[in-house]
């Protein structure tokens, strides 16, 4: 357990615990992923309660997580890592099902990927340097649940397709500008900033 200022200057204490609530809610997060595709698909491609339901833990789960997080005091090295991957794999999936059927373009689809995977590589790297990994940010925060709206639009209201571009265009222009936060972000840790 140790105690370490972050470079936005809030102090949190990080757990090296590995098996708490909030990472047993972040990791559940990921097994809705393929029973939505799998309903969806036996359903003949139409939305049902059960896919509802599910989408709405995984909206849930997210916010759930850190709140139990810190509600518990269990914030922890691996939940740090396990709550934006959570995020990643079934946004990863759920928008890869999307583009193999169609409803969303594969650029923004990789436009997604790309970003995620260089965050990532930036998170890997400052974990090899520094020896932790840093927490996400607000505007990485902002970017997932603009990107969940968005895939929420195409997937459940797909007549609403003036709301559909506005959203892709708002949140390929906030993952962007969120990419480039972390990369500021990553540039002062390596550079020796104090983090969480």
């Amino acid at each position: 357990m140790r105690e370490a200022a972050n470079i936005d200057g809030k102090k949190v204490l990080v757990r090296d615990d590995i098996f708490t609530w909030s990472n047993l809610i972040s990791f559940s997060r990921v097994l809705v992923v393929f029973p939505i595709i799998w309903i969806h698909i036996h359903n003949n491609y139409e939305v049902n309660a059960w896919i509802w339901g599910l989408i709405l833990y995984g909206a849930i789960s997210d916010y759930l997580d850190g709140l139990v997080a810190r509600w518990r005091n269990e914030i922890s090295e691996l939940g740090k890592v396990l709550d934006p991957v959570a995020d990643k794999v079934m946004a990863f999936f759920l928008f890869l099902y999307t583009v193999v059927l169609g409803w969303i373009p594969l650029w923004y689809f990789f436009l997604g990927v790309v970003r995620d995977l260089l965050i990532m590589a930036g998170s890997a790297h400052i974990k090899r340097k520094r020896g932790k990994v840093a927490m996400s940010i607000m505007s990485g925060k902002v970017s997932v649940n603009i990107m969940a709206l968005y895939w929420i639009s195409v997937f459940f209201f797909p007549e609403a397709e003036i709301t559909q571009t506005y959203l892709m265009i708002v949140s390929a222009v906030v993952m962007v500008v969120s990419f480039i936060e972390y990369k500021r972000r990553y540039y002062k840790i390596i550079n020796g900033a104090d983090f969480n």
